[in-house]
């Protein structure tokens, strides 16, 4: 049996569509349908159902996936540590937002390199963007603050984001001890907001959660970095609201204050996500278990 039908045949499998397994592969759809048709007739039987949105392995075709994939990802495995051996150096290509994958993701991947491990980064402020990257081949590695769906990507729950409303010192005296607490929508109003878009995602996710309603606020500062929203706010610009890990050693020295402490504070959860299967290849297993090791302590 041709390996490359077999190899066509387990992405298909894995991504539930011609089309994206189609781009994993780096051919054309037609090409694709032709060779899992010339599997299907060389095994006389159906290995998928076509459905209005991508395809349903049939019993042989999850027969077949369950029996063939663990060997073909071996292959795969023992082809890159041939390559590994020639080079010397293993790249990891780490897609994630560009605030957390830099102060918190490649940091704990610094290890590595002395181990042989070159990294390259992608920063996307979508988790769109980072998972269908990913999905694409693009990427070894996606941290997103969403959860793939479907059987070709495989995640993990990587850390909880915990967010805090912040403003620099002399908006905090201005607003009173305990302000908040009663009149908290109404008097946040009439504060600039600094932002990383329009839409105004962070805030309005804390005013949900905390306030049970949508913001009543309008972006007086836009910049598309977290790291920016700090920095601004620290400067006085206005209030924002900012990850505990990014804002926390403002807080210790004063620059920062947290307006608010609610009970339960609202958090975000981050993914570790892979292709599924991929986790056969030994550099690609060791730096998740390494991210998932230091996020322990995050």
């Amino acid at each position: 049996m041709d390996l490359a039908l077999l190899r066509t045949f387990v992405t298909v499998h894995r991504a539930g569509s011609f089309t994206r397994a189609a781009a994993l592969l780096g051919l054309s759809q037609p090409a694709v349908t032709s060779q899992i048709r010339t599997l299907e007739r060389q095994l006389g039987r159906p290995l998928f159902l076509r459905r209005a949105r991508g395809v349903t392995p049939t019993t042989i075709g999850d027969e077949l996936a369950h029996r063939a994939a663990p060997h073909l990802d071996a292959l795969i495995e023992i082809t890159e540590a041939e390559l590994d051996e020639e080079s010397g150096v293993r790249t990891l290509h780490l897609a994630g937002p560009p605030e957390f994958t830099s102060v918190r993701a490649l940091p704990a991947l610094t290890p590595f390199v002395a181990q042989g491990l070159a990294l390259r980064s992608s920063f996307f402020a979508r988790a769109e963007e980072a998972l269908e990257g990913l999905a694409a081949g693009h990427h070894d590695l996606a941290i997103a603050t969403a959860r793939p769906r479907g059987g070709l990507l495989t995640a993990t729950p990587l850390c909880d984001e915990e967010h805090v409303l912040v403003a620099a010192p002399r908006w905090a005296g201005r607003l009173g001890p305990g302000t908040l607490r009663h009149k908290g929508p109404v008097v946040l109003a009439q504060l600039p907001v600094v932002e990383v878009h329009e839409s105004l995602p962070l805030v309005s996710r804390y005013w949900t959660a905390v306030f049970e309603s949508p913001p009543a606020v309008s972006g007086t500062v836009i910049v598309p970095d977290l790291r920016a929203v700090l920095e601004c706010t620290a400067a006085g610009a206005g209030l924002a609201v900012l990850p505990r890990y990014l804002c926390e050693r403002a807080l210790e020295r004063g620059e920062l204050v947290a307006l608010l402490d609610p009970p339960v504070p609202p958090l975000r959860t981050y993914f570790l996500a892979v292709r599924t299967g991929t986790l056969a290849l030994p550099h690609l297993a060791r730096a998740h278990e390494g991210l998932l090791r230091a996020a322990a302590d995050w």
